[in-house]
């Protein structure tokens, strides 16, 4: 009877290691899975990026023959990778900002989300 008591105390023992163990590394695991998508106002850029992306920027604000609204698409960049997103107003002006680009930052390294229709931004009368 007592060795009986003995391995029910040992069990009892890992049991609470083992779920404390759970408990600490619960937190560590658990906003991963949750996380919003990245946006430009919530990454955070090394300098590396901030200048791949500002390189970028400078490129597509540089040719005036580019819309506003191609003037403002969104660029994230992580680690080298480049995302386009937002919407222009030709396929010739998505074509543009995607070469402008990859030009800058490697054609491999450039992911476009960038989609074309009318301008919907609310002009000042």
């Amino acid at each position: 009877m007592k060795s009986t008591i003995v391995s029910n105390a040992a069990l009892l023992s890992q049991l609470v290691l083992l779920s404390a163990g759970l408990t600490l590394a619960g937190p560590a695991f658990a906003g991963q899975a949750n996380q919003p998508p990245e946006t430009a106002s919530t990454a955070k850029l090394n300098k590396a990026d901030r200048d791949l992306t500002q390189q970028i920027r400078k490129s597509i604000v540089s040719d005036k023959s580019l819309s506003a609204q191609a003037h403002n698409v969104k660029i994230l960049t992580k680690d080298g990778m480049v995302t386009l997103k937002g919407q222009v107003q030709t396929d010739e002006e998505k074509k543009a900002i995607e070469d402008k680009a990859a030009s800058v930052a490697g054609t491999d390294k450039v992911t476009s989300e960038l989609t074309v229709g009318p301008n919907t931004s609310k002009k000042s009368e």
